[in-house]
């Protein structure tokens, strides 16, 4: 167990309960460690400025699986110098971070956060991608196709005790 866990456990009753969660009722099936490297288009990490109410707030994290080394930094490529990671932040999607998957599972891959105030909100901002020209754009250009074999795609909710 962490130090910052360990420290939430004396003043904070959720963190508690999860702690001394019971052997019948753990509260996660296994934990799998991942090291990402920042894409150079957002090289830090951002708090999330989300106005909703906590319990409806959707968090969105997506791993794209490549092929091959080669084509997998194509899409990350994409992100950068095709500037997906600007057209993110133009459309308000809130992103927490854009990275590159340097140890871990499933690689080679790329993951990144973005964050809703509710699933409506989450719609939304993915209906207004889709039929932005400058992605319809940048998704029909010849060097950007074909640079993703998988999708994983997990919609999250915060905890009580999360920072945000």
């Amino acid at each position: 167990m962490n130090d910052l866990l360990s420290s939430k456990e004396d003043h904070d009753p959720k963190a508690k309960e999860y702690v001394n969660s019971d052997y019948a009722n753990p509260p996660y099936a296994r934990i799998e460690s991942v090291l990402l490297q920042a894409f150079s288009g957002m090289p830090k990490m951002e708090t999330p400025q989300l106005n909703g109410a906590r319990s409806a707030r959707v968090y969105e994290l997506r791993s794209y699986e490549g092929p091959t080394e080669k084509i997998h930094l194509n899409k990350v490529q994409m992100f950068n110098k095709g500037d997906e990671v600007g057209l993110f932040k133009r459309l308000g999607f809130n992103a927490v971070f854009y990275a590159e998957v340097i140890s871990g599972n499933r690689m080679p891959n790329l993951m990144y956060m973005t964050t809703f105030d509710n699933m409506t909100s989450h719609d939304e901002h993915w209906k207004a991608f889709g039929n932005d020209p400058y992605w319809v754009n940048l998704k029909a250009m010849p060097e950007y196709q074909h640079n993703v074999s998988k999708i994983n795609i997990y919609l999250l909710r915060p905890t009580e005790y999360s920072d945000f």
